[in-house]
């Protein structure tokens, strides 16, 4: 074996050495998503006011996980049908702008009769990981990483929503909330061709039939928004990335807790894998975790720091 050949073979590998770094954090990152998918959806299961002490255990769970990662979360309570709920909260205060608020929020309910692997522990397992990436470290704007209560019926579009009750109040304390991101369902992948279906049929001559990206939906209001969320989440090559601003009469567009913060005036996008318009187990008892994708959820989340980063700046 000659000198050259040894000499090229060695550059070739130091050029493959940050890739197989990077593979190897996107393979950690994945991991992380499963456990937090498979203890909320497979050992929690059903979380709901009908089943109230899984939705406490849940709720445990989140508040650890954001111990575990130095934060102090806190909670806002509020009562409902004699019952206490809660909306459990981290904050990274800005050090140029700590007035202005970047919320990224995901709810931890389930509809009656499923473990709610899809909808909504991916989103929560996203908001998770999303806040230990900016653990201890600081940006120019406030984050606030909230995981949100009774989003599924029968509260759902109601003002019993735990982020509309979060929402309200921000309003009324005046707070600056420049962005809201909405992590709702991003675990749900498929490259079958026409996989992926649309609320309106015309749809499908501008998006792709097939169920391999992530969506950045949002209203006329947000469009500034959704655009600058989308091409922070294209910085990463691992997962598609469509995006859709338009009115919310269009089903689906206003489907999630955004819609409590579009209903206080503040601009908001969601972030998902469609739901119902490819999940075939959603709302259902087969929404488990081993029908997600923690590879491209992984790949989500990496994109959604690079969103971050630009929103915070």
């Amino acid at each position: 074996m000659g000198r050259s050949f040894l000499t090229l073979l060695a550059g070739c590998l130091l050029l493959l050495a940050p890739c197989r770094l990077l593979c190897a954090d996107m393979n950690r990152l994945a991991d992380k998503l499963m456990s937090h998918v498979t203890v909320l959806s497979e050992e929690i299961g059903e979380r709901n006011a009908g089943r109230y002490s899984a939705l406490e255990r849940a709720g445990a769970y989140i508040e650890e996980s954001f111990r575990q990662m130095g934060y102090a979360p806190e909670s806002q309570f509020y009562e409902l049908e004699g019952r206490p709920y809660r909306n459990i909260y981290v904050t990274l205060p800005g050090n140029r702008l700590p007035e202005e608020f970047i919320v990224v929020g995901a709810h931890y309910d389930t509809v009656p009769g499923t473990p709610g692997a899809d909808d909504n522990a991916s989103g929560v397992a996203g908001l998770l990981e999303l806040a230990g990436l900016f653990a201890g470290k600081t940006q120019a704007r406030t984050l606030r990483f909230i995981a949100f209560t009774n989003e599924e019926p029968p509260y759902f579009r109601s003002r019993k929503m735990g982020s509309r009750v979060y929402a309200r109040a921000a309003r009324e304390r005046g707070e600056k909330i420049t962005a809201m991101l909405c992590l709702e369902m991003i675990g749900y992948f498929s490259d079958q061709k026409g996989s992926q279906s649309y609320p309106l049929p015309l749809m499908r001559l501008a998006y792709p039939d097939a169920a391999n990206f992530i969506a950045v939906v949002g209203d006329l209001r947000s469009r500034t928004l959704v655009k600058r969320v989308a091409r922070g989440l294209a910085s990463q090559t691992g997962v598609g990335v469509e995006s859709l601003a338009t009115f919310t009469f269009v089903p689906g567009i206003d489907f999630s807790d955004h819609y409590s913060f579009y209903k206080e005036g503040y601009r908001a996008v969601m972030i998902t894998d469609t739901a119902f318009y490819r999940n075939t187990h959603y709302h259902m008892s087969s929404d488990r975790a081993a029908t997600l994708d923690y590879r491209a959820m992984a790949h989500v989340v990496e994109g959604l720091r690079h969103s971050l980063l630009d929103l915070a700046e």
